[in-house]
């Protein structure tokens, strides 16, 4: 085989190595990167849970509670 061949092969495992490299560190900071996100939604649920809006339940109770209201009001 002439030399220019072998220079030709050598330079494309050398690229194809360096790729393959590259490519796994990739793939190594998403998997970091996928942990992070897992935490953020977690943190992101636990934030929509504390603030959702009242419950109906709630909002009847308020409304039982006007004539209360009015008489504090009249009070002052």
């Amino acid at each position: 085989m002439p030399a220019v061949a072998w220079v030709t092969l050598a330079a494309a495992a050398l690229i194809i190595g360096l790729t393959a490299v590259a490519l796994v560190r990739v793939i190594i900071r998403l998997r970091a990167v996928a942990g992070t996100l897992e935490a953020l939604t977690g943190g992101v649920e636990s934030i929509a849970e504390r603030t959702r809006p009242v419950p109906p339940r709630l909002m009847s109770v308020n409304a039982n509670l006007a004539p209360v209201r009015e008489w504090a009001e009249d009070v002052r």
